[in-house]
């Protein structure tokens, strides 16, 4: 089980961090690391259940949450590499507080009198 964790990081990374060697080497690195610190628990050792979760759940939040950005020429232009993987919200949690925040600016909201 901890191989397959530590597998799944790995294509997490690869997948997170396509195109930019320096910061694929060092979350592998980190990966191998983190990994090695924890090679010394006993199979019954609870902990070695908390650590493999914790594994996968680090590789769902780098295949999903990790967008990476390059900039465009020399402005503030970025380019976003968003993949198959990304995680795309709604937005409507930014859409009701935009909405709330323009209730309270016009007077009509909960603390106006």
């Amino acid at each position: 089980m901890a191989l397959a964790a530590y597998r799944s990081v790995l294509r997490a990374t690869r997948i997170a961090f396509q195109g930019d060697e320096r910061m694929l080497s060092a979350a592998r690195q980190k990966a191998s690391v983190d990994f090695r610190a924890k090679a010394s628990l006993q199979a019954s050792d609870p902990a070695v259940g908390a650590a493999i979760e914790e594994a996968r759940a680090v590789a769902d939040i780098l295949k999903a949450n990790v967008v990476q950005g390059k900039r465009e020429g020399s402005g503030d232009l970025y380019k976003l590499r968003i993949h198959e993987h990304t995680e795309r919200g709604d937005n409507d949690t930014i859409t009701l507080a935009g909405m709330k925040k323009a209730a309270t600016e016009s007077g009509s909201g909960c603390c106006s009198s």
